[in-house]
């Protein structure tokens, strides 16, 4: 299949995804239920906006300044804004077609900086498998702080699971769901092993041999513990922005920072399933929110207010760097000593 044929194709299935989780969501919203979702988002504290603007992008900035820093060990000091403007433009082309944002930022760094884009690929990979560890520590946390929420969860829907019809445990069930998963588990070695050579199999083989680099690579960045900060500070503040914005909403301000954690963690597998998380964002936030014996329709209003504020600062901050970017680039080449003397 033609790679552009491909990509295009992909961009629909993923946006037909994302469409569906909208359908999903609204479809059996009667008129009352409008209504309360209305009020809701009238009645809630608007001005929470402010802080969860200011650390989103306090959290884009920090992450522009970690890529930066990841170029260093490849003799690359480019601008801090040229960085950021790069990750924000980024963001951007990644809310209408998954990973070329990625393309999309190395290309633009390297039009504006003495760099070389396809050298940029590598610190990508290592951004990639940093946040991989670091989304995988807040469903650990979200496991250890909401366990009592999460855990008795999962746990009624393994037992249902594992009941046979008389309500007791089917020890056939479990057995054949342990020979499962260790034959899957013994079979995706085997295929990875023996079958690295197919087109479909070899990108799987490369995603997981790029995350195992990208961390061992870390032990080449010269400022180990800046480089770590910045990690802190970006998801400190993912962290922060989702649990101010669902205070915004009367009706969730006493969920607190342990339904921040679930609702980062459930948030960010969304902005993975779906372009900018369109769609699947707001309905997992509203089945999170169920298991916090929120309404239905507050559920609701929570994902889509929690969406909107991301997406519009991406759109809006991508738009505006994209705007600043020649200009700022024409007066710094003015302002060099050569262009003065001329």
């Amino acid at each position: 299949m033609h790679p552009t044929l491909r990509t295009v194709l992909q961009y629909l299935f993923f946006l037909g995804l994302g469409l569906f989780f909208v359908w999903l969501t609204i479809k059996d919203i009667n008129q009352q239920q409008w209504t309360a979702i209305k009020y809701a988002v009238a009645n809630a504290r608007h001005w929470v906006a402010v802080p969860v603007v200011a650390m989103l992008l306090i959290s884009h900035y920090s992450r522009a300044m970690r890529w930066k820093i990841l170029m260093e060990p490849l003799g690359y000091k480019p601008s801090n804004f040229n960085t950021f403007a790069a990750v924000m433009i980024g963001y951007l082309v990644n809310a209408g077609v998954p990973r070329l944002g990625e393309v999309v930022k190395c290309t633009l760094l390297a039009r504006y900086e003495k760099v070389r884009a396809d050298k940029l690929v590598g610190t990508i990979v290592v951004e990639r498998a940093v946040d991989v560890v670091c989304l995988l520590i807040i469903f650990v946390l979200a496991l250890l702080f909401e366990g009592h929420l999460i855990g008795d969860y999962v746990a009624n829907l393994f037992a249902n699971f594992f009941r046979n019809r008389s309500g007791d445990f089917s020890f056939t069930k479990i057995g054949i769901v342990l020979v499962i998963v260790i034959g899957g588990i013994a079979l995706a070695s085997f295929v990875l092993r023996r079958f690295g050579h197919i087109d479909a199999v070899g990108k799987i083989k490369n995603i997981l041999t790029g995350i195992a680099n990208g961390l061992n690579s870390i032990r080449l960045v010269k400022q180990k513990g800046l480089f770590l900060f910045h990690t802190v500070l970006i998801w400190a503040m993912y962290l922060a922005s989702t649990t101010v914005g669902i205070y915004a909403l009367r009706e969730t301000a006493h969920l607190g920072i342990g339904s921040g954690l679930t609702t980062l963690g459930i948030g960010s597998i969304a902005m993975i399933i779906t372009p900018g998380g369109i769609g699947a964002y707001p309905f997992l936030v509203e089945k999170l929110m169920e298991l916090y014996g929120v309404a239905r329709e507050t559920g609701i209003a929570l994902g889509w207010l929690l969406w909107v504020a991301q997406t519009v600062i991406i759109i809006l901050g991508g738009l505006l760097c994209f705007a600043l970017l020649t200009f700022f680039n024409k007066r710094e080449r003015l302002a060099q000593p050569e262009n003065i003397e001329q």
